[in-house]
């Protein structure tokens, strides 16, 4: 019945291609939703119908042809498609080397671009060419080989693959997939038509027979499909609402370096070189004349440095990220000619909405651009930006944010100095509202402290502690820029404030040179309903500090008295005894005993160290004697490991002697070493067999030391046969010296033996290995 029906069903063969065509399209549409533009689905549909078309008209050749007159046509569709998009966004650059980069780095591109994507030469080029290969790929085993399922493979494998790197960036289209199951369904309707019609002369047996076995295929496939859909249905039902997983966290976007990733330590060096042209910039647009250009946002901090933490995404021209009210932005554009000013961050004034003239990377989050390249002389873009307007009379009232969502911008690394922590507890007394505590701490920064030109960069805590509590004297209580806007962010952490330090440019009215003494950092404080809103702890200029008050100053932690140990007098005291001199006593100074200790101290630390490392270098030249390198060199280093202990032992052999002599020379320094030396013979001396250098008292009885006489036959083999020397010789020769070496050293005394490994002599006594 089945078969029958497939016969009655009026469909041309030549629906086959147009299927293929179809899922293939469905693909390309799939992913044109994740693009800004509808010339890559156009890219996309155009890939998907010429790879289908030239198996069609190549059906008739031979099939050793049909590849090669694909890719002719894949290449000549690459050039178009690199020759269209590269203008409509503005990328420059010859087409053979646009394509060449869109071919290398097309896939870390899309995987790590912001969407929605913009079609570029590099970001189009790759779906292209996936799309053409399945093409080709379905329209040869549907045409040539008539294998319909397997034909429909590439095309499902190219649609799974573009809903996973979809993953939750674009809405839900079920028309598609059901489009793409319409397809695959008419494909194969019309195989089993044809293989239908393929069987003319059978007979009624064979008829039935044939029937017999449809049904019964047909009844296993349906069972089969039914038992896979019970089984994975409830699976496939309960990810429905699931957010699918997104692709791009696994990909490695461009990183910035370490310059980059902290341009506050740069403030100190532009405000050294204050003229130092860094770019040109024209605005218009702007209603405010401090309009500020920023470079960088900076939301994280350990202790030690303020980071950037951004993750850059390749993007278009248009960005889409952080977006201001409409009816309290005001559209800022940009002309900018890049100077002298260097590295990948790229100035542009709040919240970017479209860039045109370079090919950026983009951070949603804090709204700042990048560029993986570098920047360069002469490179000239433009921005336009939507700078958020902040409504004053809501400040004052709004609360700060919390939980997780703000959690990196309370963080303060290790812990603070207690000082500072004094300091934000004092400045937050009778501020509970939010703005009133940065208030305060904006005013504190203004009226106490000098701006200055030459401070040294930093911004840890010990540098800030320094900044707000060091002697004026000794280059305390002063700073660039950097110091002000960091000491306000970590102190409004301190009292709960989500704060971020910013590092921008703010040019002059009038002048579109912007020079290194524009550079300025300033913190931000992000307010409910409000948005982040800067301030300015910088003094006014030709203003004077104020001294640092007693409240503010730190206190020193009360101390108990120690107990005093004389006995309690039992009478009134008597008067005190005149005083020999008229001056007052010197303060008591550091203890002698207290500095005799820190020094003794310090010089044993020094010692034990140099110590440590002569052991481990030591240790270091056995191994490369003993067990690195060839048989012949190992066994000359066991050798020399033996030389060094009798050195070491006091008792070098002649140089005249043979390794043999060497041998019984090294026997019997071991049992001399074993027995008490003669009243008044010399340590040096190497003296009759009852003498030793070092042992005193009554002799000590030891077994024989190991003998050598393998090892210096092995050293008189390698000095004529080298090559004949194996590693198991070589195994026994270190063997040997080891446990000679051991042995010498167990017999000296325990101070000798203790000074044995520390030694370093023996380092420099044989350079060779």
């Amino acid at each position: 019945m089945v078969t029958r029906w497939l016969r009655r069903l009026a469909v041309p063969p030549a629906l086959i291609p147009v299927a293929l065509v179809g899922m293939l399209a469905i693909a390309g549409l799939a992913l044109g939703r994740i693009y800004s533009a509808p010339l890559a689905a156009q890219l996309f549909f155009g890939a998907a119908a010429g790879s289908v078309a030239v198996s069609v008209a190549a059906r008739r050749l031979p099939s050793w042809s049909v590849g090669p007159l694909s890719v002719l046509a894949l290449a000549g569709y690459t050039w178009v498609a690199v020759r269209l998009t590269a203008p409509a966004s503005r990328v420059d650059g010859t087409l053979t080397r646009l394509t060449v980069d869109a071919l290398l780095n097309g896939v870390p591109r899309v995987l790590t671009a912001m969407i929605p994507i913009e079609p570029q030469p590099d970001t189009v080029v790759v779906p292209v060419l996936a799309i053409w290969l399945a093409g080709l790929a379905g329209a040869e085993l549907a045409l040539r080989g008539r294998r319909i399922l397997l034909a429909c493979l590439p095309a499902g494998l190219l649609y799974a693959t573009v809903l996973y790197a979809i993953g939750p960036n674009a809405d839900r289209a079920l028309w598609q997939p059901l489009c793409f199951v319409a397809f695959a369904a008419a494909a194969l309707a019309v195989s089993g038509r044809d293989r239908g019609a393929a069987l003319p002369d059978l007979t009624a047996a064979q008829r039935a027979a044939l029937r017999v076995r449809v049904v019964a295929g047909t009844a296993v496939g349906l069972v089969g499909t039914l038992a896979v859909v019970a089984a994975v249905g409830p699976v496939v039902a309960s990810g429905v609402d699931r957010r699918p997983t997104d692709p791009r966290k696994y990909v490695k976007p461009p990183q910035l370096d370490i310059l980059d990733e902290s341009p506050l330590v740069r403030l100190s060096g532009w405000a050294l070189n204050p003229d130092q042209h860094l770019f040109d910039v024209h605005l218009s647009g702007a209603t405010r004349q401090d309009t500020r250009i920023r470079l960088a946002v900076l939301p994280d901090y350990d202790g030690v440095t303020w980071r950037v933490g951004a993750t850059y995404r390749t993007a278009g021209r248009v960005l889409v990220g952080p977006t201001a009210d409409e009816e309290r932005a005001a559209p800022v554009s940009q002309r900018i000619t890049i100077g002298e000013l260097d590295g990948r961050l790229v100035p542009a004034a709040a919240l970017p909405e479209r860039i045109e003239g370079a090919r950026v990377a983009y951070d949603q989050a804090s709204g700042t651009i990048a560029m993986p390249e570098g920047l360069r002389p002469g490179l000239e873009y433009s921005v336009v930006s939507r700078a958020p307007r902040i409504d004053v009379n809501l400040v004052p009232s709004a609360d700060v944010p919390s939980g997780p969502t703000v959690a990196r911008f309370l963080q303060t690394g290790n812990a603070a100095p207690r000082e500072m922590q004094q300091l934000g507890e004092k400045l937050a007394e009778g501020n509970a509202a939010a703005f009133s505590r940065a208030q305060a701490i904006e005013q504190f920064l203004a009226e106490h402290y000098r701006l200055v030109s030459d401070a040294p960069s930093g911004h840890a805590y010990p540098n800030l502690n320094f900044f707000l509590f060091g002697p004026p004297g000794g280059g305390g209580q002063k700073g660039t820029s950097e110091q002000f806007a960091a000491a306000f962010a970590v102190l409004g952490r301190l009292v709960g404030l989500p704060t971020r330090v910013v590092v921008g440019f703010r040019p002059e009215p009038g002048r579109t040179s912007v020079r290194g003494a524009d550079a300025i950092a300033w913190p931000e404080v992000l307010f409910t309903g409000v948005g982040w809103v800067p301030f300015n702890p910088l003094p006014q200029p030709n203003t004077q500090p104020r001294p640092v008050e007693d409240d503010f100053k730190p206190k020193p932690e009360p101390s108990t008295p120690p107990p005093s140990t004389g006995p309690t007098p039992s009478a009134a005291p008597t008067s005190a005894q005149p005083s020999h001199s008229a001056t007052a006593a010197p303060p008591p100074g550091t203890p002698a005993g207290v500095v005799a200790a820190a020094v003794t101290t310090g010089l044993f630390l020094v010692v034990a160290v140099c110590a440590a490392w002569i052991v481990l270098l030591r240790r270091a030249q056995r191994r490369r004697r003993l067990y690195e390198g060839d048989p012949p060199g190992r066994i000359l280093g066991a050798w020399l490991e033996v030389l060094d202990a009798l050195r070491l032992a006091g008792r070098p052999p002649p140089g005249h002697l043979a390794a043999t002599e060497v041998a019984e020379h090294a026997a019997r320094t071991a049992e001399g070493l074993s027995r008490p030396r003669p009243p008044g013979s010399s340590p040096d001396a190497e003296g009759p067999p009852g003498s030793s250098p070092d042992a005193e008292g009554p002799p000590v009885i030891r077994p024989a030391a190991p003998p050598l006489d393998d090892l210096a036959v092995l050293v008189n083999a390698v000095a004529f046969a080298p090559q004949a020397a194996d590693a198991a010789q070589a195994d026994r020769a270190a063997a040997q010296a080891v446990a000679y070496v051991e042995d010498l050293r167990a017999r000296r005394p325990w101070w000798r033996r203790l000074l044995w490994s520390a030694d370093p002599r023996p380092m420099w006594w044989d350079r060779r290995r």
